[in-house]
């Protein structure tokens, strides 16, 4: 494949009209990139104090070659990725070579599939808890923006933080948000601030970073004197616990009990990687999840047809029991449901790399030091892979279906060696969520239809309101899965 020196994309007033609309609206920026300019697209322009040089990548091709073929050679060495750490730490989103690799070989064991499997039961109990809070919502309405976000945020706190995740749930809901906002806000702007300028944004801030750090060293300082002496009575069985290692080992900069997956390494992460770790599965993991399950069920209300069909199968398969682990396997039509609603709106609309050395990409030749964003959201848009990639389809998800088009065609968890960890999780949580809810409520949009696919989070949509109705017969929320 030759390679073409000249990569297409907008000059003069073309090019101020798409950095205005990146900035303003970066989907509608992207998709109109696509459109008039093809599956790579240049945005240069000289700035004051930097050059902006970013290579949008909108073909499944490209995007494996970004995120696995060509992998080694785009590294998270952008703005973005160094705002992230200031706020977060250096864990598994942002670390790279041999500490991203340490990082992974100690934490992988956590999240082997039978690992991830124990956490159903959890899982279960807060959408149960969900669905009788439901009972008391006002005119029977609820806001999926603000609904699932909450009950994703409450789920992956129990998961963290076991027996301490009252606590945690409230400092995280008043700190992760001013933070996280605050980071994606510096990591699109050029020009910033130095943060430690007592700018009120920059203090308000400061102030959600540390209480964060400080309900994460209290958690962690507890569980090492032992579940019995620690905060909350934690025992372990979490993922904290698990980091930590529930018996108190000694030492400033270890006694995690993370140990390889042999347990005989000797490696161990400190305290302040345990930290790290944890803050960046609360990124990482908390509003994905609210986003896939916020759309599923707004297009379930909105499909009555799709509906009645996915509560068919949960009625089949359960026969009124609490779902578990076990069953994902047996709700197929649920999971497409589920990876349809991730595909119309991506959880993660795209994924940033700047290249270390010149790299062909598409027959593109992307020059060392460029910025390079593969937009997942417009991939999963394409009609080459996607026929009337607008329309609700969840049979595109049958696996001839799915084997039949490019692995890169929809990659909500990332792709290559840096594949998202927690994607088991993920979807785990999510289907059992749907199928408890959908045992206790029949949906149906309350609200305008809103255009899906055009926003880079969930919130931007605006209220997503979806009226309940009650079945008539509901399984009692202790019954569990005997199979899981």
């Amino acid at each position: 494949m030759t390679a073409d020196p000249h990569i297409p994309g907008p000059t003069g007033p073309r090019l101020v009209r798409s950095l205005l609309e990146l900035r303003g609206n970066p989907m509608s920026a992207f998709r109109r990139a696509r459109r008039e300019y093809g599956d790579v697209v240049r945005l240069a322009a000289p700035l004051p104090g930097l050059r902006l040089n970013i290579h949008l990548v909108f073909s499944a091709e490209g995007a494996r070659e970004v995120l696995a073929t060509q992998a080694a050679n785009f590294r998270k060495d952008n703005v973005m990725y160094e705002v992230i750490r200031e706020s977060f730490g250096n864990g598994l989103l942002t670390s790279q070579d041999d500490e991203y690799r340490r990082q992974r070989r100690l934490i992988q064991p956590l999240f082997t599939r039978r690992r991830v499997d124990g956490y159903a039961d959890a899982a279960c109990a807060q959408a149960e808890a969900l669905a009788e809070r439901w009972r008391g919502a006002p005119d029977r309405t609820v806001d999926l923006t603000e609904e699932m976000p909450a009950f994703a945020l409450r789920t992956l706190c129990r998961i963290l933080f076991g027996a301490d995740s009252d606590n945690a749930v409230q400092v995280v809901s008043r700190c992760l948000p001013v933070l996280l906002d605050y980071t994606l806000e510096r990591g699109n702007t050029p020009l910033t601030l130095p943060r430690h300028w007592p700018t009120p944004r920059n203090r308000r801030a400061a102030a959600a970073q540390r209480g964060l750090y400080e309900l994460c060293d209290e958690i962690i300082a507890g569980r090492r004197t032992g579940p019995e002496e620690g905060a909350g009575g934690g025992t372990g069985d979490d993922l904290l616990g698990l980091l930590t290692g529930a018996s108190g080992a000694s030492g400033a900069s270890g006694g995690s009990g993370v140990s390889g997956e042999n347990g005989e390494s000797g490696e161990a992460l400190d305290l302040a990687e345990i930290r790290d770790q944890i803050l960046i599965f609360l990124v990482a993991g908390h509003e994905t999840t609210a986003t896939g399950l916020a759309m599923a069920l707004y297009l379930l209300a909105r499909h009555p047809e799709a509906q009645a069909r996915a509560r068919e199968e949960v009625d089949r398969v359960l026969a009124g029991r609490r779902p578990g682990a076990a069953d994902l396997d047996v709700l197929p039509y649920l999971t497409m449901v589920l990876k349809e609603a991730m595909r119309i709106q991506s959880p993660v609309p795209f994924i940033s790399r700047r290249a270390v050395a010149d790299a062909v990409i598409d027959g593109h030749r992307i020059p060392a030091g460029a910025d390079v964003m593969v937009c997942g959201a417009v991939i999963q848009h394409d009609p080459t892979h996607w026929p009337d990639p607008e329309r609700f389809d969840p049979e595109r998800f049958t696996p001839d279906r799915e084997a039949s088009r490019p692995r890169y065609a929809w990659f909500p968890f990332g792709g290559g060696n840096r594949a998202c960890i927690g994607q088991h999780f993920s979807m785990l949580e999510s289907v059992l969520c749907l199928a408890v809810l959908l045992q206790r409520y029949e949906l149906r949009p309350a609200g305008p239809e809103i255009p899906l696919g055009n926003t880079v989070t969930l919130k931007e949509n605006g209220p997503i309101r979806c009226h309940l109705t009650a079945r008539t017969t509901t399984p009692a929320p202790a019954k569990r899965n005997a199979a899981g």
